[in-house]
């Protein structure tokens, strides 16, 4: 590895997520560094305490997964990677967006059952003619407001904090304003109590009929369930998820017989695009999640302070 080479650092690797399963592997190593989705429990942080690690690189934005109060109380300090590449996931919510817009899923479900025509009802709108809602304007939702804005889209967005720099990209609205004008609405917000289920049956039903959901985030800002019923009353017209509330189950694994079954519900959909959270998945983006992590968790094993730390 490249970085372990240009710093002098031994660095081993393994497949597995982390978890109390396999937390013994981290023993006799002075830092860990983590990915995945899998919850991490307080069994976790206290193996770390006995092996002497007083720190977890999490190589991602979100920690929702970390059982941050338990990491404290362990001596545990956590770091996050803010900012890998906030394009990234930009680009695979409009491809989403892009592919659920024209349609694509239901001519394809035509044509495997060897129809190949087309009528008013796959008619589809140029993206210059949609409004874009975007909930949440940080770094990701900045990028996506720059992308929608230079396609031709007129771009809404919500968020507590208001960001000046954004004002050329879009223009700020309340959440009500957003859900009932936006004929596409991303979600780029993170998981708080305030934003858990932020999507739910009521809001789905404040959304124009002809309107697409699009989540890069977190699985747990949508009401499942209630998506499930929107999409089958023809409520909204498509949904494009990278993230499911209960994803840890299944994404990122293999041979998995027995998916949940609001995931069989949504795949069976043909106006629903589903992608096992690979947003981030690009080669720059690993390579600066990796860096920036490592680089943490030697900061902070020398004694030094992360500004990433989330703890």
């Amino acid at each position: 590895m490249e970085w372990a080479q240009k710093n002098n650092v031994e660095v081993k690797t393994a497949r597995e997520e982390l978890s109390r399963d396999n937390v013994n592997l981290a023993k006799d190593f002075d830092g860990v560094s983590s990915e995945g989705i899998t919850p991490v429990d307080s069994s976790v942080y206290a193996a770390f305490k006995n092996f002497g690690i007083k720190q977890l690189a999490i190589r991602q934005v979100g920690v929702d997964n970390q059982d941050i109060q338990s990491a404290r109380m362990h001596g545990i300090t956590l770091t996050n990677v803010s900012v890998y590449s906030p394009r990234t996931i930009a680009e695979m919510g409009i491809t989403q967006a892009m592919y659920l817009l024209r349609k694509i899923g239901i001519y394809r479900n035509r044509m495997a059952q060897g129809n190949f025509k087309f009528d008013e009802t796959t008619m589809s709108t140029e993206l210059f003619n949609c409004t874009v809602g975007l909930v949440g304007a940080g770094r990701i939702g900045g990028a996506t407001a720059q992308i929608y804005k230079a396609l031709g889209a007129n771009v809404l967005t919500y968020d507590p904090f208001y960001d000046a720099s954004l004002e050329p990209f879009t223009t700020y609205v309340d959440f009500d304003t957003l859900v009932e004008n936006s004929d596409i609405i991303s979600l780029h917000t993170p998981l708080l109590p305030t934003t858990k289920n932020i999507i739910n049956a009521q809001v789905l039903k404040k959304m124009k009929r002809n309107s697409i959901l699009i989540n890069m985030a977190r699985g747990e800002l949508v009401e499942t369930n209630a998506l499930i019923a929107a999409l089958e009353k023809g409520e909204i017209a498509a949904a494009g998820v990278d993230t499911l509330s209960n994803e840890f189950e299944f994404f990122g694994k293999e041979n998995v017989v027995t998916p949940p079954i609001e995931y069989e519900k949504l795949r069976k959909l043909p106006n629903v695009l589903i992608t096992p959270h690979v947003a981030f998945f690009t080669e720059l983006a690993i390579k600066n999640s990796i860096e920036i992590a490592l680089n943490d968790a030697k900061t902070i094993i020398n004694g030094g302070k992360s500004k990433n730390i989330v703890n």
